[in-house]
């Protein structure tokens, strides 16, 4: 199979690798395969970067069978033939995040979204998986545009200033979680299907297009019509050296108690 990408997309693919030191030599790297264009376009990304890049490293891919579909699995016959023509070893795993879900949502104190009780199971499936097979790292196919919506995400729902990093170290694994995509955006990958070919395989899951990324995502899209550099100033908000002028951090309850003791004329809250 003749693998190729135009220099921009080789160049962003580039960036991330090096402004992150994501590849070394020996590194064994399983790539997560939804078969999704996310996915897909981060194995052919990959196999091109184990022909171009100057690191002696190994690629593995897997599947994680969430079991929502019966036909999931032929589907993904596919993708393992995709795989082959890259020749990246493939492999899939059932793990019953249908059944997961179900029970969760059936108990009465449930906090849990769905999306949070699948990707908590995907990842410990990868986890063990990248263990068993001696992979030191683990490649996802998270995009800029995952970023940039995750970052709105966390502000909104949790009143926090965060989103994923290009490379997480995982203290309790000892294994690096990699995101070479993390300079594409979401269209680009789409265009990128004119490289590869692969059409990319259905999301299975019964929440696709109804979550709260998914109305995250649309509000982008129609703040930047009033607002067109929306979007860029997101994603430079989501670096370290953005951070401007904040509040300051809240007081603890015994901080405020001495606080308010002093200000009424006290030495010292009264002892209990």
């Amino acid at each position: 199979m003749k693998i190729n990408l135009p220099q921009l997309f080789f160049s962003k693919l580039m960036r991330a690798v090096v402004e992150f030191e994501m590849i070394e030599d020996g590194d064994e790297i399983l790539l997560g395969i939804s078969g999704g264009k996310d996915s897909i376009f981060l194995a052919y990304a990959m196999a091109i970067l184990r022909i171009r890049l100057k690191k002696n490293f190994r690629l593995h891919a897997l599947t994680i069978n969430p079991m929502f579909k019966a036909d999931f699995p032929a589907e993904m016959q596919r993708v393992g033939k995709f795989m082959e023509e890259l020749e990246i070893p493939y492999d899939t795993v059932d793990v019953d995040i249908a059944g997961a879900i179900a029970e969760e949502t059936q108990k009465a104190s449930a906090g849990h979204s769905p999306c949070f009780t699948c990707a908590y199971f995907r990842r410990g499936a990868m986890n063990r998986y990248a263990l068993a097979q001696g992979c030191n790292k683990i490649a996802y196919a998270h995009h800029h545009d995952d970023a940039v919506e995750t970052f709105l995400m966390s502000l909104f729902y949790s009143g926090q200033l965060e989103t994923f990093t290009p490379v997480t170290y995982l203290d309790r694994t000892n294994l690096h979680v990699i995101r070479p995509l993390c300079y594409f955006r979401e269209q680009e990958i789409i265009a990128a299907i004119q490289y590869h070919g692969f059409q990319p395989v259905p999301s299975p899951c019964p929440y696709d297009g109804h979550t709260g990324r998914q109305e995250i995502k649309e509000l982008i899209a129609r703040l930047e019509l009033e607002v067109p550099d929306l979007y860029a100033h997101l994603g430079s908000a989501m670096r370290l050296g953005a951070l401007g002028e904040l509040w300051p951090a809240a007081k603890n309850r015994d901080e405020m108690r001495d606080t308010y003791f002093r200000y009424m004329g006290k030495q010292s809250a009264p002892s209990a």
